[in-house]
Order: C-alpha cells, then structure tokens, then sequence
C-alpha cells in the first residue's frame, strides 16, 4: 500500500506510463479524422464511425447519456460521456471508480460494461447495453399493476444482494437509476457514488426523496442498508405512484419522515454526530408512528409488511436484500438457486488515496489496456482483449438469453410493458 501512495513514478511506472504513452502515439496522425463528431446537449460526441444514430437519453451532474446503433452487430447501446474526467483529482478518481465497479461487477440486474472509449481529446465514454425506459418514466406515465411491482421489487433486491455482497452500496438509488425493458428485465445503473460497505464518508449522497435517515442525520458511518430503505421508498412510489417522501429541503424532509414512522428511537439519536442536527431532531414534536393500513389502505398485507420492514429508522433493524428475497411477498419468484451472490468482495484498495490527476489518468489508462486490446480503426478505440467482436456479442446474447432471467420472464408471455 505505501507504494502507492508514492506520487512521484518509480522507475516500473515510469517505464509503464512511458509505454501507455507509445500505445496512445502510434496510432496513425490522421486516425483522428476517423471519428465521427456529433453536437448533442451542447456538447461533442467524439465516437468511431460504427456508432451512429445519436440520440439524447438523460444528463447529469457528471455525465450525459445518448442512445445509438452500432452498424457492426445491429444493436442499439448506450454511450456515457464523462464529464471533464481529468479536470480535477475528485472527478478522476470518481471516473476509475465507476470504471472499475461497472467492468468488475457482473449480474443480470446490474448494467455493465460492453465497451470503453478514450477519444483523442481524452474524453472517456463508456459503452452499456440500452435499455427502453427508467422506473420514472414509468410511474409518470401510468400506474403499474400489481404483477409489474412484484416482479420490478424482485429484480431490485436480486441486483442488490450481490452488489452488497461484494462489498458494495450503491447510494444513490432512484426510479431514474432503474433501467426496464420491454420484457420487463431490470437492471440497476449509475454507480457513480458506490462506495465500500461502513466505511467513513460524507453525509450528502443520494436524490433527497430516497435518502436514508442515517444519512441525512450525519452519521460518520452508514452501511449498505441505507440501499434498503432507498428500495423501500421506491417500493412505495410504485405501490402509490407518487414519492412517500417527497422533501422540499433536508429539515422537510426529515419531518416527514417522522410524521409516518414516529419519533426515531433514542438508540438512533445518540449516533448522530452533529450538534446542530441533534439539536434539530430534539425540536421535533414528539410523534407516535402511523399504522402503514392507514397510509396505504388498499395495498395487500404481505406487501405492507415487506415494505415496514424496509423503512425502519435504525438499519441494523431493517431488512436485509437477501432476507427481503425470501419474504411470502415475493414468492413467486424467490428461488435462492438463482440469487447469486459475488464470488469475492470488490477491491477497494484505491478508496482512500489522494492521488493527483495523472496518477488516476494512468490508472485509468491502465484499466482499459488490461480490459481491451487497442482497435487500428480510431486513435484510442477498444473491443474486448481476446475477442472480436462478433464474439462480444455473442457473449452478451449468451448472457442475456440463459439463466433465471429467461425462465421467470416467461410468466411474462404476452404482456406489453410500453
């Protein structure tokens, strides 16, 4: 570990970094004129010509999304471009982590990666498979029946098991962060913000509505339940179709929070560890939790009590992702051969260095070249190590086609989910 905190190269790095940058300039001087340049979201797409039809999907703080098709293999994909990723060491070292969550963890209900571009300007754009909708568009556009909220919950605590399994918590889970399509799969993206499980971080992560309760009362240490009761809050948007929690700031949002749960009990309270929140939740009323059968009269018993069980102020109480599984809620689709969990835990190693920008821009150089081999068609364009593509994409069919996917879908047969 010493060594790599070191910011000055030894003389291997030096030698490795001097070998990145011949892969980088030998490609030939007029490979650039290769690429095909698009203006969307007022910015410029610089992408190899076998990508086009560009449409915009979404934008955010540190990336904007577009769909396109690839004229190789015929399918439709989603293209990332990060956001001035070497502009600061905060927002490198936020691209190599989303590069190394999205290349490692691998699971049906988790996008991954299926490709990777650095373009000559050192733009990064990660390439994933596309899916129709999000979980927002859904619930603004109709409300779902009940066999869509049951199946839609599965799939999200199926993803989350293995992802928590892994060591990782996702923390900014939302309906704009749950990818559908049409045969109804679903896959959980955006692991911008995933960080390793009960480490020390910084309370203001996560879409306010969504947003657990240890996280908004500044504990220094949160685990991965706080995924839970993001789940659970999106369970009840889909059950309601609207937010339970809909905050128009941090103190509204925490009030009514305690207006359905109750006061939060002391054992939660003496973790906090501001004086100003503690003082805050001091000045609250004294409240006494609302029955769910009130807040949500027509919804079934075993789905209240799955969802109780999410929401609960302390998170050593709350429901686990693989316990959540296994609840009569889900029954029909529990099948603990088909649940995986990781095979090892996701190797935080980097989490806690403070490294300058070219270190993370070597590290992240360096995870490409040891993914994919380099591709002679554009200057710094990749296909998997080892594949062509043809194969990559029959991998990906592969994938997609066998395992529990394909056989829970088929109680699907029929229905048209937009």
């Amino acid at each position: 570990m010493q060594g790599e905190l070191e910011l000055e190269p030894s003389t291997a790095e030096a030698a490795h970094i001097a070998h990145l940058d011949g892969i980088k300039n030998k490609q030939p001087k007029h490979s650039q004129s290769l690429c095909q340049h698009y203006n969307l979201f007022g910015t410029v797409f610089q992408l190899p010509p076998r990508y086009v039809d560009l449409q915009p999907v979404g934008m955010g703080a540190f990336g904007l999304v577009v769909s396109a098709r690839n004229t190789v293999t015929g399918m439709h994909v989603a293209i990332k471009k990060i956001l001035k990723p070497f502009s600061t060491s905060v927002l490198a070292k936020r691209t190599y982590r989303e590069l190394k969550l999205l290349k490692n963890l691998r699971h049906d209900n988790l996008i991954s990666l299926s490709d990777l571009y650095i373009s000559p300007s050192e733009d990064i754009y990660f390439v994933t498979e596309l899916l129709g909708t999000d979980l927002h568009r859904l619930l603004v556009s109709r409300p779902l029946e009940r066999q869509f909220i049951q199946y839609f919950l599965y799939q999200m605590l199926r993803g989350l098991k293995y992802l928590h399994s892994a060591g990782v918590l996702h923390r900014d889970l939302k309906p704009s962060n749950i990818l559908i399509n049409e045969n109804c799969d679903l896959k959980i993206c955006d692991f911008g913000l995933a960080r390793v499980s009960e480490s020390q971080m910084t309370g203001y992560v996560s879409t306010r509505y969504y947003r657990a309760p240890e996280i908004m009362l500044t504990w220094q240490k949160y685990d991965a339940q706080v995924d839970i009761w993001s789940v659970g809050c999106i369970f009840a948007e889909m059950l309601e179709g609207k937010p339970l929690f809909p905050g128009r700031d941090h103190v509204h949002q925490f009030s009514i929070i305690t207006e359905l749960l109750g006061t939060p009990p002391e054992g939660v309270t003496e973790r906090i560890c501001s004086e100003n929140t503690l003082r805050f939740v001091h000045s609250l009323p004294q409240r006494e939790k609302v029955p769910f059968t009130e807040t949500f009269p027509t919804v079934e018993s075993d789905a209240l009590d799955i969802l109780e069980r999410m929401l609960v102020f302390d998170p050593k109480s709350r429901i686990t992702a693989a316990e959540a599984l296994a609840h009569p809620y889900l029954a029909t689709y529990h099948d603990p051969t088909d649940e995986p969990a990781a095979d090892q835990a996701f190797d935080w190693s980097f989490g806690e260095l403070d490294l300058p920008v070219a270190e993370w821009r070597r590290r992240i150089w360096e995870a490409a070249t040891t993914y994919q081999d380099i591709e002679s068609s554009t200057s710094v364009i990749y296909s998997r190590s080892g594949s062509t593509q043809s194969d990559v994409n029959k991998s990906s069919l592969a994938t997609t086609e066998k395992g529990g996917d394909s056989t829970r879908a088929q109680g699907f047969t029929g229905w048209v989910l937009y």
